[in-house]
């Protein structure tokens, strides 16, 4: 009764929202409009309390879809896996039980215990409920096995039954080698997420991180937030290791010392080739227990069919992540609004959807809306591992997350484009709007394999995220000091939608992603990858 209740008022409020805004006739010359009005109203509702955080596995989860499925309908997208809008991703949730367990780090028989959430945190990566540890720690460094850059942190090296510990990033380049892991940037080798698929494939027992905020990027309250709460992963395919987790800095300070290492010397040498991994007379020792379940989530995915005859069977992906943290914690306000991240996308993607099916290109376009993007990309990995469209008639990606809030810009974000022939559409894109394209920085954060697009890429599909510009017209000052206040809100319950949000950027950035789409779809061929590129030979069909 009540998931009927729900689903009939998200079709009345998404069809409400975009019948309401009047068709206006584009002039074909320019192409279909995004208008501000069903991005905003999509985008105020999507981050409401109503819809509890729009959490993974949670009732708010459950809208979202049914939302998402309804607007869909009423934009007039077609079902884009069958007679359903919808994509099963099936899951397990994990979520740690600390208390109900008994695990310390034994040094020498003396047991040595640390605070879960304050000082360190774990949860098994294979979603199984309880394991027994009794498991030698070993450091490895970076944790990277990389045979073109002639590196390997586990050579001679067998962690099977072992726990390893590691430094996130990638070795820092040197003056005789400048590019090295790609310079200053970051690679996919320096990705927490790659750093428990390695350890996985060598068979540890267990993996963890030291976090630092710089080698991060972010604060550790942004990893309390993702591992104190129920965590996902794939229920199909490769499963990680039995325990995964991560410590701070002055947690791995204090627990090396005690079994008299150095974390400055063992950073050192791990920043050379031939770096040895160290035992560390270290245990760990104990119980561990969780809590975990099997869900059913969904990715939501609409056409506009192409109207060339030969080119309409293929395809043009513009995609968002619709989840965010949901609701954690008993505190007064213990609901993750995500209105920046990313109920901006998701609201971006629904109101260039509307725009497109006033007047479609010759290749067909898909909406696709991924799920549990915040707990590793697991939908659009779900989508690049059974695509509803085949790969190889693919043309692109184009991926929105975290939408320019503060106001309309002189330049757009279009790093990573460059890796594809995409880089040159997108210059000729952002020229015909009058817009610069943002002069790159080295990516530090490896912002390139974090958002949903790296999925499509590690599948050979041409894909990048559009961002933001930073050159604002309006109050260029005043506008950068209110950028800066994003910072503190990102993944916190103070990421809430503001009615007085100027979202001329927003809806800058959406067309921007409309229009690079639209000559993707109206080109005679498929973009390629620059020679070269380890994703473009995943395209041709050889590793």
């Amino acid at each position: 009764m009540h998931k009927k209740l729900f689903s009939l008022t998200a079709t009345t409020l998404a069809a409400s929202l975009v019948l309401a805004v009047p068709v206006h006739a584009a002039k074909p010359a320019l192409g279909p409009t995004v208008e501000e009005a069903p991005l905003r109203g999509h985008m105020a509702f999507l981050s409401s309390d109503l819809m509890e955080g729009r959490g993974t596995g949670q009732r708010g989860g459950d809208l979202t879809v049914a939302y998402l499925e309804a607007a869909s309908m009423a934009a007039g997208l077609k079902p884009a896996n069958g007679n359903s809008y919808r994509q099963a991703v099936k899951i397990a949730g994990v979520k740690a039980s600390p208390k109900e367990s008994n695990v310390a780090f034994d040094i020498g028989g003396k047991q040595q215990a640390f605070e879960f959430g304050k000082e360190w945190v774990w949860a098994p990566g294979d979603a199984k409920p309880m394991h027994q540890m009794d498991a030698d720690m070993v450091f490895v460094g970076y944790g990277i096995n990389a045979a073109e850059e002639g590196w390997n942190d586990y050579k001679g090296l067998d962690v099977k039954g072992k726990v390893v510990v590691m430094m996130v990033n990638d070795p820092m380049p040197t003056a005789a080698e400048p590019e090295r892991f790609g310079g200053k940037g970051l690679t996919y080798y320096g990705r927490w997420t790659y750093k428990f698929e390695e350890a996985a494939r060598q068979g540890a027992a267990g993996v963890l991180l030291i976090h630092t905020d710089a080698s991060a990027s972010y604060g550790w309250s942004v990893v309390q937030n993702s591992w104190m709460a129920e965590r996902f992963q794939l229920a199909q395919g490769d499963l990680g290791a039995g325990m995964e987790g991560w410590m701070t800095e002055d947690t791995a300070r204090t627990l090396f010392k005690a079994a008299g290492h150095d974390l400055d010397t063992l950073r050192a040498a791990a920043e050379k080739k031939d770096f040895k991994a160290v035992p560390l007379g270290i245990k760990v020792k104990g119980e561990t227990k969780a809590v975990v379940r099997s869900i059913e989530q969904f990715n939501v995915a609409g056409i506009v069919p192409g109207t060339d005859p030969k080119l309409k069977d293929e395809v043009v992906i513009y995609s968002a992540h619709w989840d965010h943290l949901g609701m954690q914690g008993d505190g007064p306000d213990n609901i993750y609004n995500g209105a920046v991240d990313n109920a901006s996308g998701t609201a971006g993607l629904l109101a260039m959807a509307q725009a497109a099916v006033r007047q479609p290109a010759k290749r067909s376009q898909m909406f696709l809306w991924v799920a549990a993007e915040e707990q590793g990309l697991l939908g659009s990995a779900a989508y690049a591992s059974s695509p509803l469209w085949p790969a190889h008639k693919t043309a692109a990606n184009l991926n929105l997350d975290s939408l320019n809030w503060i106001g309309a810009a002189k330049d757009i974000g279009t790093k990573g484009s460059e890796r594809t022939e995409l880089g040159a559409m997108a210059e000729a894109t952002a020229k015909a709007m009058g817009l610069a394209v943002s002069v790159p920085k080295p990516d530090l954060a490896g912002g390139y394999f974090r958002s949903d697009h790296f999925s499509f890429a590690k599948a050979g599909i041409p894909a990048f995220s559009i961002a933001g510009g930073s050159d604002y017209i309006k109050d260029p000052e005043a506008a950068k000091a209110k950028q800066k206040t994003y910072a503190p809100r990102y993944h916190q319950v103070k990421d809430e939608y503001d009615p007085s949000w100027d979202l001329s950027g927003m809806v800058q950035q959406a067309q921007f992603t409309l229009n690079l789409g639209r000559m993707v779809a109206n080109s005679p061929k498929m973009p390629a990858w620059k020679p070269g590129d380890a994703f473009g030979k995943v395209r041709a069909g050889t590793k």
